[in-house]
Protein backbone atom coordinates (compact mmCIF):
# COMPACT_ATOMS: atom_id res chain seq x y z
CA UNK A 1 0.00 0.00 0.00
CA UNK A 2 1.08 3.46 -0.86
CA UNK A 3 2.11 5.55 1.42
CA UNK A 4 -0.90 8.54 0.33
CA UNK A 5 -3.23 5.74 0.59
CA UNK A 6 -2.45 4.31 4.30
CA UNK A 7 -1.53 7.88 5.60
CA UNK A 8 -3.25 10.83 3.74
CA UNK A 9 -3.45 13.11 6.37
CA UNK A 10 0.38 13.51 6.92
CA UNK A 11 3.49 14.91 4.92
CA UNK A 12 6.56 12.63 5.07
CA UNK A 13 10.09 13.87 4.92
CA UNK A 14 11.15 13.22 0.64
CA UNK A 15 14.66 11.90 2.15
CA UNK A 16 13.16 9.22 3.85
CA UNK A 17 11.29 8.31 0.74
CA UNK A 18 14.10 8.28 -2.07
CA UNK A 19 15.91 5.45 -3.18
CA UNK A 20 18.48 5.30 -0.46
CA UNK A 21 15.88 4.77 2.02
CA UNK A 22 13.89 2.16 0.30
CA UNK A 23 17.08 0.16 -0.14
CA UNK A 24 18.32 0.38 3.00
CA UNK A 25 14.57 -0.17 3.97
CA UNK A 26 14.10 2.39 6.67
CA UNK A 27 10.76 3.73 7.37
CA UNK A 28 9.56 6.63 5.60
CA UNK A 29 9.17 9.65 8.68
CA UNK A 30 6.91 12.22 9.04
CA UNK A 31 7.90 16.00 7.88
CA UNK A 32 8.31 16.70 11.84
CA UNK A 33 11.13 14.32 12.66
CA UNK A 34 13.53 16.50 10.38
CA UNK A 35 13.44 19.19 13.72
CA UNK A 36 11.98 17.45 16.28
CA UNK A 37 13.70 14.17 17.61
CA UNK A 38 12.84 13.91 20.70
CA UNK A 39 9.49 12.20 20.55
CA UNK A 40 9.29 9.42 17.90
CA UNK A 41 7.52 5.92 17.24
CA UNK A 42 7.32 3.55 14.71
CA UNK A 43 3.83 3.21 13.63
CA UNK A 44 3.08 -0.03 12.24
CA UNK A 45 -0.69 0.21 12.75
CA UNK A 46 -1.83 -4.16 10.70
CA UNK A 47 0.92 -5.59 12.45
CA UNK A 48 1.51 -8.02 15.70
CA UNK A 49 4.33 -9.46 16.25
CA UNK A 50 4.06 -13.05 17.69
CA UNK A 51 7.78 -13.91 19.94
CA UNK A 52 9.37 -12.07 17.26
CA UNK A 53 7.68 -12.62 13.89
CA UNK A 54 5.55 -10.23 12.09
CA UNK A 55 2.40 -11.09 11.53
CA UNK A 56 -0.73 -9.24 9.62
CA UNK A 57 -3.64 -8.51 11.16
CA UNK A 58 -5.39 -6.57 8.10
CA UNK A 59 -4.69 -7.14 4.65
CA UNK A 60 -3.50 -4.72 2.73
CA UNK A 61 -1.29 -3.71 5.97
CA UNK A 62 0.07 -0.14 6.22
CA UNK A 63 3.43 -0.02 5.57
CA UNK A 64 5.80 0.78 9.00
CA UNK A 65 6.16 4.37 9.60
CA UNK A 66 8.21 6.86 12.02
CA UNK A 67 6.10 9.57 13.54
CA UNK A 68 6.22 12.55 15.92
CA UNK A 69 3.95 12.78 19.06
CA UNK A 70 1.37 14.60 16.59
CA UNK A 71 1.19 12.57 14.13
CA UNK A 72 0.93 9.42 15.97
CA UNK A 73 -1.79 11.29 18.06
CA UNK A 74 -3.82 12.14 14.94
CA UNK A 75 -3.62 9.20 13.50
CA UNK A 76 -4.37 6.95 16.59
CA UNK A 77 -7.51 9.69 17.47
CA UNK A 78 -8.80 8.66 14.09
CA UNK A 79 -9.12 4.90 14.86
CA UNK A 80 -8.85 3.43 18.33
CA UNK A 81 -12.52 5.92 18.87
CA UNK A 82 -14.28 3.39 16.53
CA UNK A 83 -12.43 0.24 17.43
CA UNK A 84 -16.02 -1.72 18.72
CA UNK A 85 -14.44 -4.62 21.16
CA UNK A 86 -12.98 -4.25 24.45
CA UNK A 87 -9.66 -3.13 25.45
CA UNK A 88 -8.04 -3.07 28.91
CA UNK A 89 -4.51 -0.70 28.73
CA UNK A 90 -1.96 0.05 30.97
CA UNK A 91 -0.27 3.20 32.05
CA UNK A 92 3.45 3.06 30.31
CA UNK A 93 6.54 4.28 32.23
CA UNK A 94 7.29 7.22 30.67
CA UNK A 95 10.71 7.37 31.81
CA UNK A 96 11.35 3.34 30.83
CA UNK A 97 9.06 2.10 27.99
CA UNK A 98 10.38 0.95 24.15
CA UNK A 99 6.83 -0.51 22.83
CA UNK A 100 3.29 0.16 23.62
CA UNK A 101 1.29 -2.70 21.67
CA UNK A 102 -2.39 -3.94 21.12
CA UNK A 103 -2.58 -8.08 21.80
CA UNK A 104 -5.70 -9.50 20.88
CA UNK A 105 -7.18 -11.55 24.02
CA UNK A 106 -6.48 -15.40 21.86
CA UNK A 107 -3.10 -14.39 21.21
CA UNK A 108 -1.85 -13.50 25.13
CA UNK A 109 0.14 -17.01 25.27
CA UNK A 110 0.99 -16.83 21.02
CA UNK A 111 2.18 -13.19 21.80
CA UNK A 112 4.35 -14.04 25.11
CA UNK A 113 2.42 -13.16 27.72
CA UNK A 114 2.98 -15.02 31.29
CA UNK A 115 0.12 -17.82 31.71
CA UNK A 116 -1.02 -15.97 35.33
CA UNK A 117 -0.75 -12.66 33.65
CA UNK A 118 -2.54 -13.66 30.31
CA UNK A 119 -5.37 -15.45 32.87
CA UNK A 120 -5.72 -12.06 35.08
CA UNK A 121 -6.49 -9.99 31.51
CA UNK A 122 -8.93 -12.08 30.33
CA UNK A 123 -11.13 -12.45 33.45
CA UNK A 124 -11.01 -8.26 33.31
CA UNK A 125 -12.21 -8.17 29.72
CA UNK A 126 -14.79 -11.13 30.57
CA UNK A 127 -15.97 -8.61 33.58
CA UNK A 128 -19.19 -6.20 33.41
CA UNK A 129 -17.77 -2.53 33.17
CA UNK A 130 -19.68 0.44 34.17
CA UNK A 131 -20.72 3.47 32.10
CA UNK A 132 -17.33 5.47 31.33
CA UNK A 133 -16.13 7.58 34.09
CA UNK A 134 -16.36 10.50 31.86
CA UNK A 135 -19.31 10.61 30.48
CA UNK A 136 -22.63 8.85 30.62
CA UNK A 137 -21.78 6.23 27.41
CA UNK A 138 -21.22 2.73 27.88
CA UNK A 139 -17.43 1.85 28.64
CA UNK A 140 -15.74 -0.05 26.51
CA UNK A 141 -11.78 0.73 28.10
CA UNK A 142 -10.37 -0.19 31.30
CA UNK A 143 -7.67 1.77 32.06
CA UNK A 144 -4.93 0.58 34.63
CA UNK A 145 -2.87 3.52 35.63
CA UNK A 146 0.73 2.97 37.03
CA UNK A 147 -0.15 3.57 40.75
CA UNK A 148 -2.97 0.64 40.24
CA UNK A 149 -0.55 -1.48 38.37
CA UNK A 150 3.09 -0.11 38.10
CA UNK A 151 4.18 -3.73 36.40
CA UNK A 152 2.62 -6.18 34.30
CA UNK A 153 4.37 -9.05 36.00
CA UNK A 154 2.26 -8.24 38.96
CA UNK A 155 -0.92 -10.90 38.38
CA UNK A 156 -2.67 -9.98 41.88
CA UNK A 157 -2.59 -6.18 41.20
CA UNK A 158 -3.78 -6.36 37.03
CA UNK A 159 -6.59 -8.61 39.12
CA UNK A 160 -7.82 -6.29 41.99
CA UNK A 161 -7.26 -2.51 40.97
CA UNK A 162 -10.67 -1.22 39.91
CA UNK A 163 -9.19 0.51 37.30
CA UNK A 164 -11.29 3.49 35.42
CA UNK A 165 -14.54 3.05 32.89
CA UNK A 166 -13.85 4.58 29.99
CA UNK A 167 -15.82 4.67 26.41
CA UNK A 168 -14.28 4.34 23.32
CA UNK A 169 -13.09 7.91 22.98
CA UNK A 170 -12.21 8.84 26.54
CA UNK A 171 -10.29 5.89 26.64
CA UNK A 172 -8.34 6.55 23.69
CA UNK A 173 -7.80 9.89 24.73
CA UNK A 174 -6.44 8.74 28.61
CA UNK A 175 -3.81 6.62 26.33
CA UNK A 176 -2.71 9.38 24.44
CA UNK A 177 -2.48 11.54 27.19
CA UNK A 178 -0.27 9.34 28.87
CA UNK A 179 2.58 9.56 25.95
CA UNK A 180 2.36 13.04 25.84
CA UNK A 181 3.44 13.26 29.89
CA UNK A 182 7.10 11.78 28.33
CA UNK A 183 8.88 13.88 27.42
CA UNK A 184 10.72 12.30 25.23
CA UNK A 185 10.47 8.56 23.73
CA UNK A 186 11.70 6.36 21.12
CA UNK A 187 9.05 3.40 20.76
CA UNK A 188 9.97 0.42 18.69
CA UNK A 189 6.68 -0.76 18.02
CA UNK A 190 2.92 0.82 17.93
CA UNK A 191 -0.28 -0.47 16.31
CA UNK A 192 -3.80 -0.33 16.65
CA UNK A 193 -6.33 -2.79 18.37
CA UNK A 194 -7.73 -5.74 16.03
CA UNK A 195 -10.13 -8.60 16.91
CA UNK A 196 -12.89 -8.55 19.23
CA UNK A 197 -11.03 -7.75 22.27
CA UNK A 198 -7.71 -7.50 23.65
CA UNK A 199 -4.50 -5.74 25.95
CA UNK A 200 -2.60 -2.65 25.50
CA UNK A 201 0.61 -3.03 27.37
CA UNK A 202 4.06 -1.79 27.11
CA UNK A 203 7.61 -3.11 27.54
Amino acid sequence: MRLEQAYPEIRFRWRSRNWWARLTRMPAECQHLENEGAWMATFIPDTLYLRGKASHRRRPARPEVSLCLACLKQQMEKELPHFPGRVIAFEPDGAEFSQYFFVGSDEFSAAGLQPEVAAAMSRRLDQAMDDCASCDRPATWLWFSRDEVPSLDDVARIAMARAETLCSCHGPRKLLESFARAPEANLFYVNVPYGESGAYVWI
